[in-house]
């Protein structure tokens, strides 16, 4: 046995883990666990006829239920399913911690823990917590009473966010108040269900957040307290309900995907022995007015998370399996992307309630490339999550043409999306060049480009006379989704230059060709860029194969654009076999004669 696997943790011949909730996410958790032979029992009120119930059955091939029907909270049902399970865990945080402690003490291994989930329930005691530890958040603070309304208000401006300490999920048990009046503030209340006189240790406040976007880091963390990050994505909320995710994040540089995972990580170990499983971490993007973005944290939830439902069909392990696998103490699983981009959309019960109208949208994806829907197996309800739909994509350009789609037919308005993620115009290329003089040279890049189908931009950025827009413009043209960029230059040509100092993209420089120097300035520019930044440079005016070019470098991971510039190369060759073969019928004073061109310049 070699010292590899020697080293890995065993299990037995099969692992039960009992979950607390069968809901769709743990309807999702049981379909990964006969892979990792997992069996797994569910405690749900609904009984055999929750989403999880549907797919693990009645029992086991020993006879045991696998479905133990009661409350949540029902400290005799917990401890009913924690019979024989090697471990317990949840899908959901509103559970009886009471009755989680008392398994403990008896000791079962509940993981994530009880500790945990009482710190994370109270979302007030959550932020607390947080802070202690220097984790970035919104203001807030604790409201006992009226008079501390009236003190955040002042503290923290208007309008102000009053929330619920426990109990709210989906937008529930939040609500904004804007102005102070006795009216409004009883108004407030009542949108939560409460009255001035029961305030103590049901709400806090917090000051509002001028967010220009919602990023959210499926973070897992193992039992040995190993940590991993799955990419930051763009979260978009209609009505306080996530409906879209694009992963990675739409329009956030690198450096910022980075931080967003790194502090959502660093959140997650700062909860301790125990934190185990799958965490959603949600974050809010914040300019800060000096050319820098914050990030704060929201809110953390201990389990698979609607922000990670991407995972199953564009990661190498699913949020799920990766939740399994850490609370069973098995070693993580990768959590890098397989695909250049992705998207989930939830499908949400249709206004009607009808079951029917609902599964419009779902059929059709059907037929969408790479598009595959997840169903819950719930009763319709007008806004409930029936299901959702993963797609991925090489790149957010491609992946945009299916989004649109899945997008109108789950009547998401175009309008809904915020300016940072709009599905619009998404270039794979980019074509520059630092004046307009340039432009009828360039034009043939673009060109070719059409001819191949590749989407592209073409701009104007001058190295002299714009470099904050060049600065600007090459450091976000991977975070755009561009993935090619050819840029044009004559004379002291030092755009190509610039832009490949300042992207990880490759950058085709076209040399144009000048009044003075036919070129040859603008070639010897170009050309002779430094050891460790490459600029892969044409002929002079060659425009044309800078397009190509691109096109190839697309090629690698795109079998069917790999197909069209086989079929280019081929009709090349058919062309010169065709002259070749008309030059030999006529012979070559007669075909001289019929030739429109007839300059001794070779024209390449």
């Amino acid at each position: 046995m070699s010292s590899l696997s020697s080293n890995l943790p065993t299990s037995p011949s099969t692992l039960r883990v009992g979950c607390v909730g069968g809901g769709q996410l743990g309807r999702m958790m049981a379909l990964e666990a006969p892979r990792l032979n997992i069996d797994m029992r569910f405690l749900d009120a609904e009984g055999s006829s929750c989403p999880a119930g549907q797919v693990v059955g009645a029992t086991d091939r020993n006879g045991v239920e696998r479905i133990v029907k009661g409350a949540l909270y029902d400290e005799d049902k917990l401890a009913e399913l924690a019979e024989g399970c090697n471990v317990v865990t949840m899908e959901i945080e509103h559970v009886g911690v009471q009755g989680l402690e008392k398994l403990e003490a008896k000791g079962v291994n509940v993981q994530p823990s009880s500790r945990i989930i009482k710190i994370i329930q109270d979302k007030f005691v959550q932020k607390e917590h947080f802070s202690k530890y220097g984790i970035p958040l919104p203001p807030y603070a604790d409201l006992p009473n009226l008079e501390a309304i009236h003190d955040a208000a002042l503290q923290f401006g208007l309008p102000l966010m009053l929330k619920s300490r426990k109990g709210a999920y989906d937008g529930r048990g939040n609500t904004v108040l804007r102005e102070t009046t006795p009216e409004a503030i009883t108004t407030a209340l009542a949108d939560l269900g409460l009255k001035a006189e029961d305030l103590g240790d049901t709400l806090y406040a917090e000051g509002w957040v001028r967010f220009y976007s919602e990023v959210a880091v499926m973070v897992v963390r193992s039992t040995n307290g190993e940590t991993r990050a799955y990419p930051a994505t763009t979260a978009v909320q209609t009505d306080s309900i996530c409906r879209v995710v694009l992963v990675p994040a739409r329009n956030v540089p690198a450096n910022i995907r980075h931080k967003c995972e790194n502090i959502a990580m660093k959140a997650v170990n700062a909860l301790g022995d125990g934190a185990t499983g799958m965490f959603g971490v949600e974050l809010f993007l914040v300019e800060n007015g000096v050319d820098d973005i914050d990030v704060l944290l929201n809110e953390v939830a201990p389990r698979p998370h609607n922000t990670g439902h991407y995972t199953q069909d564009a990661c190498a392990t699913s949020q799920f399996e990766n939740h399994l696998r850490a609370v069973c103490g098995l070693p993580l699983g990768d959590t890098n992307l397989l695909v250049g981009a992705a998207a989930m959309v939830n499908v949400l019960g249709a206004p009607s309630g009808d079951i029917n109208e609902t599964m419009k949208g779902v059929n059709a994806a059907m037929s969408i490339p790479r598009a595959v829907v997840h169903w819950y197996g719930k009763g319709c309800r007008p806004g409930r999550k029936m299901g959702h739909i993963n797609m991925t994509a090489d790149s957010h350009a491609e992946l945009d043409t299916s989004l649109s789609r899945i997008l109108e037919l789950e009547r998401i308005s175009y309008d809904d999306l915020p300016a940072i993620c709009r599905v619009g115009k998404c270039p794979l290329v980019a074509v520059i060049m630092g004046s307009q003089s340039d432009l009828p040279t360039m034009q043939d890049a673009v060109n070719v480009l059409k001819d191949f189908g590749v989407p592209y931009e073409v701009d104007i950025v001058s190295a002299h006379r714009t470099p904050e827009k060049l600065m600007l413009y090459s450091r976000s043209a991977a975070s755009r989704g561009i993935q090619v960029i050819i840029a044009g230059a004559g004379g002291a040509a030092h755009l190509p230059g610039m832009v490949a100092a300042m992207t990880p993209l490759p950058v085709i420089g076209v040399p144009i060709k000048t009044s003075t120097l036919n070129g040859q300035d603008s070639l010897l520019s170009i050309v002779q860029m430094p050891r460790g930044v490459p600029v892969a440079t044409v002929a002079i005016g060659n425009a044309t194969n800078a397009g190509l070019l691109a096109v190839r470098s697309l090629c690698a991971s795109r079998p069917d654009l790999r197909d069209k510039m086989e079929e280019y190369q081929l009709n090349m060759k058919k062309a010169v076999d065709s002259t070749s073969h008309s030059l030999l019928e006529q012979g070559s004073d007669k075909f001289l004669e019929g030739m429109a061109t007839k300059s001794k310049s070779v024209n390449i």
